[in-house]
């Protein structure tokens, strides 16, 4: 994966179409939502041929994790001090941040309070205020849009501790890659690579980037349409990659390269929680959508496997919905016990409760309100962002999407 000087190429990821926003299905849809989640642990709706679940065979203690960075918000659990852990949470949408942006898909915040968001179609990014205040601070140089229904683009990006460097994840002409870019002056530099060569295709790019503990990034790589991939270990794609800043594999890695994990289809959500517990958002292809418990080293299944499965070596979901209509879990943030998950095809937000290495039954919360919701992220104070992706070609966008809303718990 040596750096190399080719322009940004887009990656494959699968989130199944979605059509107008308020159509004959939304009934149907709805009920199925409301009605199956808890289901087989949760039935909820996903994107076919884009992201399923499957089963977990082991759970993952903390010492087998990679421990949550205390320094970014988005990477680490927040703890509301309105209501006690053991609380049942109440979401509920108290405002909207932002408004007509272009398929938001990346949040991280600063100490400020203020966020940097990424816009996955225009290759922005912005700096949105809690009073809603949004400037852009740049454009990554050498970001290629993705095309008609096709995935890839700015996705995920990271805050170093320090502030002063962001990281990306891109598509350029050639592939994806990871990039870091200065925010000296409060302006977004020039990219300079540290991860090339990730392959793409049209759909299943993941995208997700997140600090641990140690200072190592952990990087969500699609299969980019290529599923045998995923079982190879000496490919970047479909796995969860751990690396040091400048790019190269993190020291204590399981295989003497950049892979934590693999057999993923397509990982779109990344968080801790507050035991250091690494978990995951994973898109299914037909037959179940998933939510992971991470473990160094482990295999998630991918090909051989989607949603629950009793294989030997093979690790099973600790939530899945299925079908993946009802689902296709994109963004991930867990405050308190409770693991928040947006659901683009089935058009709300998931609560699950977490308690140790085990997962509870998924509750819908906004179902059919604000359409496909893609990120989700833990804000200061206890609160969510959350963002729509209505404006990603799978929907009707409303009078004023993309929005960025803050959810109160």
């Amino acid at each position: 994966m040596a750096d190399s000087a080719s322009p940004f190429a887009e990656p494959p990821s699968c989130e199944a179409t979605t059509s107008a926003r308020h159509n004959s299905s939304v009934v149907s849809r709805r009920a199925l939502i409301l009605g199956s989640a808890g289901v087989v642990l949760g039935a909820a709706a996903g994107c076919s041929g884009a992201d399923d679940g499957a089963t977990s065979s082991a759970p993952a203690g903390s010492s087998a994790a990679p421990r949550p960075s205390p320094t970014s918000t988005s990477a680490t659990p927040t703890r509301s001090a309105a209501r006690s852990p053991a609380a049942q949470p109440k979401p509920r949408v108290t405002g909207v941040i932002a408004k007509n942006l272009d398929v938001p898909w990346g949040i991280a915040f600063l100490k400020s309070g203020d966020a940097l968001v990424s816009e996955r179609n225009s290759g922005r990014v912005l700096r949105v205020s809690s009073a809603g205040k949004v400037r852009t601070v740049g454009e990554v140089a050498g970001f290629v849009a993705p095309s008609a229904l096709g995935e890839g683009g700015l996705m995920g990006i990271a805050l170093a501790p320090d502030e002063k460097t962001l990281y990306a994840y891109v598509t350029t002409v050639t592939d994806d890659r990871v990039v870091t870019l200065s925010l000296a002056g409060g302006r977004l530099g020039k990219p300079k690579a540290i991860l090339t060569g990730i392959p793409t295709s049209t759909h299943h790019h993941g995208g997700r980037l997140l600090f641990d503990r140690e200072g190592m990034l952990l990087v969500s790589t699609g299969d980019a349409e290529n599923p045998s991939a995923a079982q190879n270990k000496d490919s970047v794609l479909g796995k969860i990659l751990r690396i040091r800043p400048d790019g190269r594999a993190a020291r204590d890695n399981p295989y003497g390269n950049r892979v934590w994990s693999y057999g993923h289809r397509n990982v779109e959500g990344l968080a801790f929680n507050r035991d250091g517990r690494l978990w995951a958002t994973e898109f299914g292809d037909q037959k179940a959508d998933e939510l992971n418990l991470i473990s160094k080293g482990k295999n998630y299944g991918w090909p051989r496997a989607e949603g629950r499965s009793d294989q030997p070596g093979l690790v099973t979901p600790k939530v899945i919905w299925s079908p993946t209509s009802s689902c296709s879990p994109a963004g991930l943030a867990i405050v308190d016990s409770t693991a928040y998950i947006g659901a683009l095809r089935g058009q709300c937000l998931f609560a699950v409760p977490l308690k140790g290495a085990t997962a509870g039954k998924p509750k819908a919360y906004f179902a059919e309100k604000y359409g496909r919701i893609r990120s989700v992220t833990a804000a200061p104070g206890g609160t969510l962002w959350v963002t729509t992706s209505n404006s990603d070609g799978r929907a009707e966008p409303g009078p004023n999407d993309d929005l960025i809303l803050q959810v109160s718990l």
